[in-house]
């Protein structure tokens, strides 16, 4: 069984996207999805961007990214059904699947080979307790992080905003470290 999202904003606005159900993925709401890419058109530009989506899960939140204006976006998930969400999405909404990379993959073990991004949207498991290594390992100039508790950010990151939607709280980073400007990335799918 498949739970609806859909698209809130750009050149795929309002395409549906499917997820696999259960407890295994768990879309961000639209409504917060919307809030969160409203904080980042303030902090980035999303046109020619290069977005990671971590826990990809159906790939709504790079898929909302890709429809903004980024030039490339990553997914990252060890799931094969969630793998195979995003590759259908990515399809079915129409934007270009030589600007999306699909890496099943262990996340925090992914993030010790070097990337860069512009951006970073890290929407793990509620029972994810690696956040120390994740973000002691992710090369972004900002990430946004979602968890159901508040998350210990080391000093190398600046809280932006932090803010409660119902059962999920948001944190918006931006790093505080310096970094040379996003690689060019390999698209296709691995």
């Amino acid at each position: 069984m498949w739970v609806p999202v859909r698209v809130i904003a750009g050149s795929s606005r309002g395409r549906a996207l499917r997820a696999p159900a259960g407890n295994g993925t768990r879309p961000t709401a639209d409504r917060v999805r919307e809030a969160i890419f409203n904080v980042l058109a303030g902090l980035l530009d999303m046109e020619g961007a290069a977005v990671v989506d971590l826990f990809a899960g159906s790939g709504a939140m790079g898929i909302e990214a890709l429809s903004r204006g980024a030039e490339s976006v990553t997914f990252v998930d060890n799931s094969l059904a969630a793998v195979r969400a995003v590759r259908s999405n990515v399809t079915g909404t129409g934007l270009d699947p030589d600007a999306t990379r699909v890496v099943r993959a262990e996340v925090v073990d992914w993030l010790l080979r070097p990337h860069r991004f512009d951006l970073a949207l890290c929407d793990p498991p509620y029972a994810f307790q690696a956040w120390p290594d994740l973000l002691a390992r992710l090369h972004a100039d900002v990430a946004v992080i979602e968890s159901d508790r508040p998350v210990d950010v080391p000093d190398t990151w600046e809280i932006i905003r932090n803010k409660r939607y119902g059962g999920t709280l948001v944190a918006v980073l931006r790093s505080r470290q310096p970094h040379q400007p996003a690689e060019s990335h390999q698209r296709g799918t691995s």
